[in-house]
This record gives structure tokens, C-alpha cells and sequence, in this order.
């Protein structure tokens, strides 16, 4: 028993054909959109590769700008056909290719709930490459003289500022470095003798921040040197007062950022993924219908069409029956290729 069967005449299969039309249209233009997503996306993502640890997170928006192409030829090939099947003799060049159509449809539709997936898990390996990556370029802040380090100074004070944050996890990741160029230190002073000699590794550190890392929003004036100093400040408590710099690191700000953009861009994916099922299921009815015309030299006689001939525990049935053949006919041939073998 087929599934889903719906009676059609000439009215009905017109109306359904021009909407399937439309909609594939819709559906180009959708295609369009994530590809255009896609596109922005890895723009933002090379706007700070510097500060990633490696190219692995361009995978996702290569991945969007590829199915974003394929939406927009696949639904292209959808809407000419619907076109064409108001035509019945146009149409009978397309019914050779209908069901493999359908079929790589069904495939496509998969891949895209795949993608929207790996949109939202995408989260997870940001959280690494921007780890390792801000980490890195928190060293190189201070080589503006060094080739290929010498905009990171910018790029970083640009950052902090756009997303109101500092450090990788917070402020105090400043503490640990010296972002400070040595061509901008007096070492005859004994204040940096002293900071020089106070660590094994010879760096000059402080308790200090960039300038990037202030809070224009904050009534007292930025305090971004000697931050944990009580006594250099007057009325002044790092412990209890809030801070005139951002708290919050710029990896969590950048996980945020990038996870709301992929988390939309998801939603966007799947809901191309409905719009694919509606249209694939509609041309199967034109499909269908058109094939089972009760008079074929008639094209105002009624027809029937279906999702699937049979149901879908039938069909599933079918399916794995034909695997198994196909199975067995392999290992056959395995065998008859081995015996072969042997006798020669």
C-alpha cells in the first residue's frame, strides 16, 4: 500500500507545480544566503587568524559556502523541472533522470542536518584554537619589530576593545608576561634591574595591563598599572572595588561571539533542510502523479501519487534485501575470482 496516496487531476497537478516552482526558487535564494553566511563567516574568522592556533576552524564555514553552491544548483535543477512538467512532452526527458535526482535530494538533505550539526558543535574546537592561539599572541604583543609579529600589538588593542575584554582568561594573564619592548626600557634603572632579576627567566613583569583592557564607561580613570597595589591608589581595593578593566577574557568573548554566529547560522541551516523536505516531497507527488496518469495520451485524465509505493517498514524491508543480495553476489565473485586464482 503506497504511502500517503493523494488523487490529482489536471487542476491540481498545475497548482502543485507552479508552487513547487516557487518554492524552489525560494529555495535557491536560501541556498544564496547560506553560502553568503558561509563567505562572512570565514572573513571574520581571517580577520584574527592570528590568534588562532590553527586553520582547522575554516573548515565549518568551507563547508557552509560549499552547500550553499550545491542548494543553489540542486534547487535550480528542481525548479526547471517543475517548469517543465506542465509540459508533458518537455517532461518526459526528465523521467530517465527523476529518481536519481530524488535519490541524491534524499543524500543532500542529510548532509545539510549534518552540517547544522557541526555548526553547533562548532563551539568546542574554537575553544581550543582560541586557547593556544590568544596564548601565543599575548607573547608577540610586545615584537613590533619582529616580521610577522609587528601588528599584533594592534590587532590585540583593537580586539580588547571591540569585545570589552582583556587577556585570554582575564586581566591577570597580563601579569604573566612582559608585553613591555625592551627598546622601551632604561635597564640602568633599578627598578627594572630588579624586576629583571626577580624572575628566573629574565623578563621584565608587572601587575599592569594595556591601555586596550580599560572601561571608558568607568567614572574614576583608568587604573592599569599596579593594579594589585592597595597602597598606590588612593581609596583603591583590587579586591573588593570594581575594576575600571574588563574582568572578562577574550577567549570567552570570542567563543560567545562566534558561537551566537554559528548557532544562527545552524537554525538557518535547518530550516533550508524543512524547506528541501517540502519541495522533495512535492515533486515526488508530480512525479508520481505524472507517471501513473490512468489515460498517458491524456494529460486532463486523474492520477494518483504517493511519498512511497509501499510503506515505510516495507520499503525499509526492500532495501535491506536488496543490501543482502548485493552482498552475496560480491562475496561470489570474491570466490569465483579466488578459485580461478588457484586453478591457474
Amino acid at each position: 500500500m503506497a504511502l500517503m496516496k493523494v488523487k490529482f487531476d489536471l487542476k491540481k497537478r498545475v497548482k502543485l507545480a507552479q508552487f513547487l516552482w516557487l518554492m524552489y526558487w525560494f529555495s535557491v535564494m536560501a541556498g544564496v544566503l547560506v553560502f553568503s553566511m558561509g563567505l562572512f563567516f570565514k572573513i571574520e574568522l581571517r580577520k584574527r587568524s592570528e590568534m588562532m592556533d590553527n586553520n582547522e576552524s575554516h573548515f565549518v564555514p568551507n563547508l557552509l559556502i560549499g552547500v550553499g553552491l550545491l542548494a543553489c544548483g540542486i534547487n535550480a535543477v528542481g525548479g526547471k523541472i517543475c517548469y517543465d512538467s506542465l509540459d508533458p512532452s518537455k517532461f518526459s526527458r526528465w523521467k530517465p533522470m527523476l529518481n536519481p535526482f530524488l535519490l541524491s535530494c534524499v543524500g543532500f538533505n542529510c548532509f545539510l542536518v549534518l552540517t547544522a550539526l557541526l555548526c553547533f558543535l562548532m563551539r568546542i574546537p574554537l575553544q581550543f584554537t582560541l586557547a593556544e592561539g590568544l596564548k601565543n599572541a599575548l607573547k608577540y604583543y610586545k615584537d613590533t619589530d619582529t616580521p610577522g609579529h609587528c601588528y599584533m600589538k594592534r590587532t590585540l588593542d583593537q580586539m580588547q576593545m571591540e569585545f570589552r575584554c582583556c587577556g585570554n582568561n582575564n586581566y591577570k594573564d597580563w601579569f604573566e608576561i612582559q608585553w613591555v619592548s625592551n627598546r622601551y626600557l632604561d635597564f640602568s634603572a633599578k627598578e627594572v634591574k630588579d624586576r629583571i632579576g626577580s624572575n628566573v627567566d629574565g623578563r621584565y613583569l608587572m601587575d599592569a595591563v594595556p591601555f586596550s583592557c580599560c572601561n571608558p564607561s568607568s567614572p574614576r580613570p583608568c587604573i592599569q598599572y599596579q593594579v594589585t597595589n592597595n597602597t598606590a591608589h588612593y581609596s583603591y581595593d583590587h579586591y573588593t572595588e570594581d575594576l575600571n578593566i574588563w574582568k572578562r577574557g577574550c577567549r570567552d568573548s570570542l567563543i560567545s561571539y562566534y558561537g551566537g554566529m554559528m548557532n544562527i547560522i545552524g537554525v538557518l541551516v535547518l530550516l533550508v533542510t524543512v524547506l528541501q523536505v517540502v519541495v522533495l516531497i512535492g515533486l515526488q507527488y508530480v512525479h508520481t502523479s505524472l507517471t501513473n496518469l490512468a489515460n498517458p495520451e491524456d494529460p486532463e485524465s486523474e492520477s494518483e501519487g504517493w511519498i512511497l509505493e509501499k510503506t515505510v517498514k516495507e520499503t525499509f524491508t526492500d532495501i535491506m534485501a536488496k543490501m543482502k543480495a548485493m552482498g552475496k553476489r560480491n562475496v561470489v565473485a570474491e570466490g569465483g575470482v579466488e578459485a580461478a586464482a588457484t586453478q591457474s
